[in-house]
C-alpha cells in the first residue's frame, strides 16, 4: 500500500529484559525478510519524551500521585465489598483520587491517569465496533508505576505519535488496551491511528503460542 513499515523494541520494563534479546528479535525479523523502513527505535532511550507527556498532563490536571500498594488496593476493595478484579488485576477503586482526600500525607509511588465514567467507543478493522467503560472495568490506571519505570500505555501512544504512525496491527488479546490508549490521545490531542487485531496463533492446549507456553523459538540455521 505505499506505507511505511516500522521495528519499535518496546523494552520499557527493563528488569524483564533479557540481555540480546533485542538483537536476536532483529535477527529473526530480517531471516524472515522483515526490516526496518527507518532506524529501530528502543523505548527504553526515551525516557525524556515520556517524561515530557507526564508533565503535560500533570499541569492539565489528568493526573494525580498515588501511594497505594497491591496489597492498599485489595485491602480496599474488600473493605468495600467488591470483588473487583480484570486480568488478575485488581480494578483500582480511586483511592489516591484529588477529590477523595489525595495521598493523605502518604509518599506518592506513581503517577495515575484519571478516567471519567462512561463508555469508549472505537472500531477495529477486523472486529468491528467496539465500547468499554474505563473507568469502571480499569479504572484509574498507572502512567509511571512505583519503581521509576514507564508504564506501556503511556510510552506506546507517545510513540505513536512522535513516529507518525497511521495503522497499528497487533494481537487480539491487546485489544483492549486500545480504550486506554484513547483516553491518553484524547488528553494529549494527539492523533488516533486506525487498529486491527489479528487472531491469535493457539496451541493444542487453546492457549496462544508463546515463550511463556513452551513455544519453540525460531532456529536461525533452519
Amino acid at each position: 500500500h505505499g506505507g511505511t513499515w516500522l521495528v519499535r523494541i518496546e523494552d520499557v520494563d527493563t528488569p524483564r529484559c533479557v540481555p540480546g534479546a533485542d538483537r536476536l528479535i532483529l535477527q529473526q525479523l530480517a531471516a524472515c525478510g522483515l526490516v526496518s523502513d527507518e532506524p529501530v527505535v528502543w523505548q527504553s532511550q526515551r525516557s525524556d519524551l515520556y517524561q515530557g507527556a507526564l508533565d503535560r498532563l500533570i499541569d492539565q490536571g489528568d493526573v494525580y500521585p498515588c501511594a497505594c500498594s497491591r496489597k492498599d488496593i485489595e485491602m480496599a476493595l474488600q473493605a468495600a465489598g467488591l470483588d473487583r478484579e480484570r486480568h488478575h488485576a485488581a480494578v483500582y477503586p480511586g483511592t489516591c483520587r484529588p477529590e477523595r482526600g489525595g495521598l493523605r500525607g502518604r509518599e506518592a509511588r506513581a503517577w495515575r491517569m484519571g478516567v471519567a465514567s462512561g463508555l469508549v467507543r472505537w472500531s477495529d478493522r477486523r472486529l468491528g465496533p467496539h465500547t468499554q467503560d474505563v473507568q469502571a472495568e480499569v479504572g484509574d490506571f498507572v502512567l509511571r508505576r512505583a519503581d521509576g519505570l514507564w508504564a506501556y500505555q503511556l510510552a506506546v501512544v507517545v510513540d505513536d505519535a512522535a513516529q507518525g504512525i497511521t495503522h497499528v496491527v497487533r494481537g487480539e488479546d491487546l485489544a483492549d488496551n486500545t480504550p486506554r490508549q484513547l483516553r491518553l490521545q484524547q488528553a494529549l490531542a494527539l492523533p488516533t491511528p486506525r487498529y486491527l487485531h489479528t487472531p491469535l496463533v493457539l496451541g493444542d492446549n487453546g492457549e496462544k503460542l508463546s515463550k511463556q507456553n513452551g513455544a519453540r523459538a525460531l532456529d536461525l540455521n533452519d
